[in-house]
């Protein structure tokens, strides 16, 4: 699937809206909500078993993704504010919570998100600092990048800090 050209207008998340999908451990999705095909732009055909990455907007740095998958595979569950990219080049901004779901006998199952709005004061702090890491990986490769992410955090936990900006 070709990836579309990223524009500059925004897709409004609204409060009510509730994003679910779930993927393989490679990613691919194998369901999503119908909100979720609503604010992409992508029919159901188009996006079972594509790879979420599809929806990854340029404006976001590898920095937060790696953190994301790193945590995953341990079998722990991430909040990361995500800017996505629709079909038509659009974009949203979420809060996504994203954890792996096991079977009852604890073996993997797949992976659950589910994204809703993200706050104005959140965007005012996160907007800058990915730019910034996104500069820095350009410049610098992801290692430097997430350094100074963790030094953004300031000893406070990834998921305790995406929720703080989300509730501030």
């Amino acid at each position: 699937m070709e990836r579309p050209t990223p524009k500059n207008d925004e897709i409004e998340v609204k409060a009510v809206d509730i994003i679910v999908s779930k993927s393989d451990e490679e990613g691919n999705i194998e369901y999503a909500n119908p909100i979720f095909y609503k604010l992409s732009g992508y029919n159901k055909r188009e996006l079972t078993f594509a790879p979420h990455s599809i929806l990854r907007h340029p404006d976001m740095p590898k920095v937060v993704f790696k953190y994301l998958w790193d945590e995953l595979k341990k079998g722990n569950e991430v909040h990361a504010f995500v800017k996505n990219m629709t079909k038509d080049g659009s974009f949203y901004w979420v809060l996504a919570y994203v954890r792996p779901a096991l079977n009852p006998d604890g073996s993997f199952r797949n992976y659950v998100s589910t994204r809703k709005i993200m706050s104005l004061t959140a965007r005012k702090t996160i907007e800058p600092l990915y730019a910034k890491l996104l500069e820095i990986e350009k410049n610098d490769g992801i290692e430097a990048s997430n350094q100074v992410l963790m030094e953004t955090l300031n000893e406070k936990d990834f998921n305790e800090f995406m929720l703080e900006l989300n509730n501030a």
